[in-house]
């Protein structure tokens, strides 16, 4: 805890303004931290339930095989013998993932959907890996992008490596700058995919 005190001392002390951005340069550096992977607890726990911490850790819902309900509750993280909970939906509404994190969706063999809304650290190098993780590349089927400023068109052309991706929806973009294009070469690489565009 004095780690964190002396940080954020001369950020936000009593009595001084901060300088524009600094106090979120430390929110910066603290879900850096959130995003680390952790290879020695992936390994003691299993793919599933390392990645639920982690998503969990940076305020991303999860729902289980079987399950109805999301699982928000960090601390609530269900127990019980090694790999019965399989992550099957990932719900990351403003939630701090961020590219260097993503090593704990190696692994995950029944993921089916994700939505990414309004993650400010998703870009095109996240769906990039996302779209090169060979177990997502097999069960994903749904893929909903929304409000997140830093995707354009090549980190949505990327997930053409999703090939048995039934669904797409895109909204929200601003980056998007060729939606036509973009969605012609995604149709031309997955014949079979639903793309809902809600685009400016």
């Amino acid at each position: 805890m004095v780690l964190l005190v002396k940080l954020g001392q001369p950020v936000c002390s009593v009595g001084k303004i901060p300088p524009p951005g600094a106090c979120r340069g430390f929110w910066g550096w603290l879900n850096a931290v959130f995003n680390k992977v952790d290879y020695e607890r992936i390994q003691a726990v299993g793919p599933d339930r390392a990645a639920s911490e982690w998503l969990l850790r940076c305020g991303a819902l999860v729902r289980y095989q079987g399950y109805q309900k999301w699982q928000q509750d960090y601390s609530g993280l269900p127990t019980g013998p090694l790999g019965k909970y399989k992550i099957e939906a990932i719900d990351a509404t403003e939630s701090c993932i961020m590219y260097r994190g993503f090593d704990y969706l190696d692994g995950l063999e029944h993921v089916t959907e994700i939505k990414l809304q309004k993650c400010i650290y998703i870009q095109d190098e996240c769906l990039q890996r996302l779209s090169e993780t060979k177990s997502l590349q097999k069960s994903l089927l749904q893929l909903k992008i929304i409000s997140c400023g830093n995707v354009t068109d090549k980190g949505i052309i990327a997930l053409h490596k999703l090939m048995n991706l039934e669904y797409l929806y895109l909204s929200d973009l601003p980056g998007i700058r060729q939606k036509e294009t973009t969605a012609h070469v995604l149709q031309q690489a997955l014949p079979n995919l639903r793309l809902e565009l809600d685009l400016e």
